[in-house]
């Protein structure tokens, strides 16, 4: 496959993305106003509690099995790693670039929270139909394609209604506290989180405590691996209580774990992976077929729902937004150079070692979930806890138009590596 070809392949779903923005900028801007803040956060409540599930649901009810599941066992691993990869860069540049405290979650989601199921869908099949594919005939590479793509697809959609949830989710409470107590930082873009702690005289220990899972993780392992040695005393202190940290962080997993996205993926986990529970459902003669016929055309209308919302936000994002140029090339730089080096890295090793199946494509699927633009859903978040909506979507759009380029650039490198 040549270079045009991939280039084709690669910059069509990303185009039609940034197509479908633009008509939501159309249809929130003044020439048209149909799309008015008040009507895109009730559209995002509808994607979140009705399309999101049901999107997820129908793909991983359908197309995975247990021994799918059993055989693919890396694949979740290897989700796992780009977000811990992500984040932990993610958080780097949080403390280099000192942007507002309502912002850290957004920056962070975005370097660990890539476009795992609705991109990649557009992705694998069209890789299969291409004459000169190195990944057999097209329609055996379509079918084995669409099945890995499901299950990143399911497991993406887990990490990121857990993970990257309670990223935004605390940028919403930080945001709303500050809009209590009436601080410079939501006027003032550009005032650093030393310079909001300096002016507030101490840091707050309570917002630390109900930090979410993910970022304590990382939060707690560079203070013990980075800044202990440099103690004099090696030892760090905490107003907390650790079984106090410990309650909340499970009190707060388990509000993330009962999210209707991520009910349904685990629902569907269970449908797709018992053969009588998904003869009920999925197939031409299922006597519930119907059920699953429902959900997938609610599930359809995820993606373009989703991207009008972040078009209507662009609006007034080019205009409003705090975002500022040096965050935009970092997380540029941690999604497409950082995160893709270290994918080759994971996947050759795994595969050296033997945990992968003996498939040229699961292997490609693997790479290419190094290398996507930031998740669609981060700007549903963003838009449901009112924070951050037109960074968002300013972050969106920068990265999507350079997405074109450099997914077809690591997929001519990921195919060379294969091959």
């Amino acid at each position: 496959m040549g270079f045009l070809s991939l280039l084709l392949v690669a910059s069509l779903p990303v185009i039609q993305l940034l197509l479908i923005g633009s008509l939501g900028a159309f249809l929130a801007s003044g020439y048209s106003n149909l799309l008015s803040g008040g009507i895109r956060r009730d559209l995002n409540k509808i994607v979140f509690t009705v399309f999101s599930p049901s999107l997820v649901f129908s793909s991983l009810a359908k197309t995975v099995t247990l021994q799918d599941l059993i055989s693919w066992w890396f694949m979740p691993i290897n989700i796992a790693i780009t977000f811990l990869i992500g984040g932990t860069l993610g958080w780097v540049a949080v403390k280099i670039l000192r942007p507002p405290r309502h912002f850290e979650g957004l920056i962070i989601a975005n370097c660990s929270a890539g476009n795992l199921g609705n991109l990649m869908l557009m992705i694998i099949p069209a890789v299969c139909r291409e004459a000169t594919s190195p990944f057999g005939d097209e329609s055996s590479c379509a079918v084995r394609g669409t099945s890995y793509v499901s299950l990143s697809m399911a497991l993406g959609g887990f990490f990121i209604w857990t993970h990257t949830y309670s990223l935004i989710k605390k940028d919403g409470e930080r945001y709303e506290k500050l809009k209590r107590e009436g601080s410079p930082a939501i006027a003032d873009g550009s005032l650093s989180a030393r310079e909001k702690d300096s002016e507030n005289g101490e840091a707050s220990s309570d917002e630390e405590a109900q930090l979410s899972l993910s970022t304590k993780l990382v939060d707690e392992y560079t203070e013990k691996t980075v800044l202990e040695p440099l103690l004099s005393n090696g030892k760090l202190s905490s107003s907390v209580p650790f079984w106090k940290k410990i309650m909340e962080t499970a009190h707060q997993l388990i509000k993330e774990l009962i999210e209707p996205p991520t009910v349904a993926a685990m629902i569907g986990f269970v449908v797709g992976a018992i053969p009588w529970t998904k003869s009920l459902i999925i197939g031409d003669s299922a006597p519930l077929g119907v059920i699953q016929d429902s959900l997938k055309i609610l599930g359809d209308g995820t993606l373009p729902c989703t991207t009008l919302i972040l078009g209507g936000n662009l609006t007034g994002g080019l205009r409003k937004s705090a975002v500022k140029p040096s965050i935009i090339l970092a997380i540029a730089v941690v999604r497409y150079i950082a995160l893709p080096i270290s994918g080759i890295a994971v996947v050759k090793a795994a595969a050296a070692i033997g945990f992968l199946p003996e498939d040229p494509l699961f292997q490609y699927v693997l790479l290419t979930q190094f290398t996507l633009p930031p998740a669609v859903a981060i700007g549903v978040m963003a838009q449901l806890f009112g924070v951050g909506q037109e960074e968002s979507s300013v972050i969106f759009l920068w990265l999507y138009l350079v997405a074109a380029l450099t997914l077809t650039a690591w997929s001519t490198v990921f195919m060379y590596i294969i091959s």
